[in-house]
């Protein structure tokens, strides 16, 4: 049985005052149902593992570096987040690709770095929409699959996000039969590369424009077992309600 997550990726949003948030959002959901994770920036990690030290809450670094250590200047490594109390990262991020140019084979050197580290990956796949307009969406999903998914992953250590590039921030989504689509096709490749039994266990999180007005009906689709939210996660009661959709889900 795949265990819920709602995941939050509040990027470059945060200063110490917004941990205020996170010790609401604990109050909120002393005794949650499913698995709640953010991803703070850098900045916020060490902080943020204080205040949810009473709590389940699950901490997450926004990326990490595919070295252990060495000349990178402003760079992170998995290492260092594990240090800093982090337990996931979240690797191939669109904002990523497309802002500093990483490939799938940046992302799946970094994700090899990070499971060596002892952290949890989320690894981030989706389309643009010219991609989608021509009907090259599960291609493109198949090709980012193949080359960003190194050959260790578990259903224990391994989360996948699909996360169309037009629907995040901008307030569309797609339909539910296109999310169901994509969600039943990333099922059915993991399925074929890693077997059915870590192919069925690996966690598939739906990201783009969730909110909680619309978090029920996505949380119904096949395969969608959770999701991974940008700005509707940085307001306890806005990612309060996004859990409670998916608690309702179970």
């Amino acid at each position: 049985m795949r265990r819920k997550l709602a995941a939050g990726n509040w990027k470059m949003n945060g200063l110490s005052d917004q941990l205020a948030e996170v010790e609401k959002l604990c109050g909120a959901h002393p005794n949650p149902k499913v698995e709640i994770m953010i991803a703070p920036p850098a900045t916020l990690i060490s902080s943020m593992v204080v205040t949810a030290a009473d709590h389940p809450l699950e901490v997450a670094g926004q990326d990490c570096h595919a070295k252990d250590s060495g000349a990178h200047t402003g760079d992170i490594s998995a290492a260092m987040l594990k240090d800093a109390g982090a337990s996931h990262v979240i690797l191939g991020h669109s904002e990523r690709r497309e802002d500093h140019d990483e490939t799938d084979d940046d992302v799946r050197a970094k994700a090899r770095a990070a499971l060596a580290a002892g952290l949890k990956v989320v690894i981030c796949i989706g389309e643009t929409l010219e991609e989608r307009e021509a009907a090259n969406t599960l291609d493109i999903i198949a090709g980012q699959m193949a080359g960003s998914l190194p050959d260790i992953l578990t259903g224990e250590n391994t989360i996948i996000a699909y996360e169309p590039i037009w629907a995040i921030g901008t307030g569309k989504i797609p339909t539910l039969e296109q999310i169901g689509e994509v969600h039943d096709f990333i099922r059915s490749k993991l399925e074929a590369r890693f077997g059915d039994g870590v192919g069925r266990s690996i966690r598939l999180l739906y990201g783009g424009s969730v909110k909680p007005s619309n978090a029920s009906e996505i949380f119904a689709v096949s395969n969608v077992d959770g999701a991974l939210v940008g700005g509707a996660s940085l307001k306890a009661d806005d990612f309060s309600g996004i859990i409670q959709a998916l608690e309702d889900a179970i």
